[in-house]
């Protein structure tokens, strides 16, 4: 999946307007995809192929992030604000009741979603809300140094050092187990988006006291957790399947919090699987 191609005017019923990035392909049930904090939609590059080949895939930015900007002045981006937006979004997209696929906060959005019954299904990779006040601390103190990272770095050192795999890792091991395979320009656009996201201050604190603590009886549930994931340990996928009892909980072997790049045929089947 390339740049977004295409912006939507959000106009909710009891909100200030707002614009949203996103990218469409494919044809059959809608699947959504929903990135990370700091994150863009190119995140879910590395499968959107194979899930276009049976559903219709729409990938957002979500506001404030990557090719969408932030939010009116006075939003709110805490969870019972932007689930509002999300659903009016898919209103004004003609999205009927989507599978929604999501990664950190993102997966932290689809099961609200799912728990709102907005959805038809949820697919958790690595969501955020499964921690312990320490782990959140120190969750948000790393996201707090690469956010700091992206911004220090010029330009010119982020694409020298997004030439060898060794410049690769500097910039992106903490999200991936295997960052050299990431692409040298998709590691660039990536810190960009990190360096730009306007929703990055905003949504860090409105999350400081955000844990995930009600069941979502009424649809499928996959909770999926890379067993090298630096940021979210993999142990609070325990907590999330004791919150969630009838959720499938799904180890990725050798992948990262980002898994989608690590072992993209996994992450599709995984996704798949619950779709169907």
């Amino acid at each position: 999946m390339a740049a977004p191609v295409s912006f939507a005017r959000i106009t909710p019923e009891d909100r200030p307007p707002f614009t949203v990035a996103y990218d469409r392909k494919g044809a059959g049930e809608p699947v959504v995809l929903l990135h990370g904090i700091g994150h863009h939609l190119q995140a879910w590059r590395p499968v959107c192929d194979i899930l276009a080949a049976s559903h219709e895939v729409i990938a957002f930015d979500l506001p404030g992030f990557g090719a969408s900007p932030g939010l009116p002045d006075g939003s709110s981006y805490d969870l019972s604000s932007v689930i509002p937006l999300l659903t009016a979004a898919f209103a004004e997209l003609g999205i009927d009741r989507p599978h929604v696929v999501g990664n950190s906060l993102g997966g932290l959005l689809a099961l609200e979603l799912g728990r709102t019954g907005a959805v038809r299904s949820v697919t958790a990779l690595s969501p955020a809300g499964f921690w312990t006040p320490a782990e959140r601390r120190y969750a948000f103190g790393v996201l707090r140094g690469m956010y700091a990272g992206a911004q220090a770095l010029p330009q010119p050192t982020v694409e020298s050092l997004a030439r060898t795999a060794l410049g690769r890792a500097s910039l992106t091991a903490t999200i991936y187990a295997h960052p050299g395979r990431r692409s040298a320009d998709a590691v660039v656009a990536e810190t960009r988006a990190l360096r730009e996201a306007a929703g990055f201050a905003p949504t860090l604190a409105a999350g400081r006291e955000v844990r995930f603590t009600s069941d979502v009886p009424d649809v499928p549930v996959t909770i999926a957790w890379g067993n090298r994931d630096r940021l979210l340990l993999p142990r609070q996928g325990i907590r999330a399947k004791r919150t969630i009892p009838g959720a499938r909980l799904v180890r990725l072997p050798g992948c990262g919090h980002v898994p989608m790049n690590d072992d993209p045929a996994l992450v599709a089947r995984v996704i798949l699987d619950t779709v169907s």
